[in-house]
């Protein structure tokens, strides 16, 4: 029993280097992207289908590019679509008309919000 135990660990330590989904490097794919220069022809070709959009104003989009970072676990086959994500990519594209208007890359962490467990709060009246 036990050597089936280390044999099966051993094939998902192994297991662990396939990986069967493209990897999306957003912070690099955006740094491609210059405001007043890059079109949306550029956009989609830098980074693909945005994962949402939305209009803004006359004329002016918002592209929104994201993705989930799972710890070392993440990778695992069979496990790795249990593990919660450790942080959240994202890339947000303004366009107006065909040119790029602004682009910013977020980080979001999931402990940012930790600060307020700690901060002393006054009510406000």
């Amino acid at each position: 029993m036990r050597q089936m135990i280390i044999i099966m660990f051993a094939f998902l330590v192994l297991a662990s280097g396939c990986s069967f989904k493209p990897v999306r490097h957003l912070a690099s794919d955006a740094a491609l992207i210059k405001v007043g220069e890059s079109t949306r022809k550029d956009v989609l070709q830098y980074l693909g289908e945005p994962d949402g959009r939305r209009t803004v104003g006359l004329g002016v989009e918002e592209y929104l590019y994201s993705e989930a970072r799972k710890g070392q676990l993440g990778s695992l086959p069979l496990v790795g679509k249990w593990v919660n994500p450790v942080s959240q990519e994202m890339v947000v594209v303004t366009l107006n008309g065909e040119q790029v208007t602004g682009c910013e890359f977020r980080l979001l962490q999931k402990d940012d919000q930790d600060w307020k467990k700690d901060a002393k709060w006054e009510e406000v009246r």
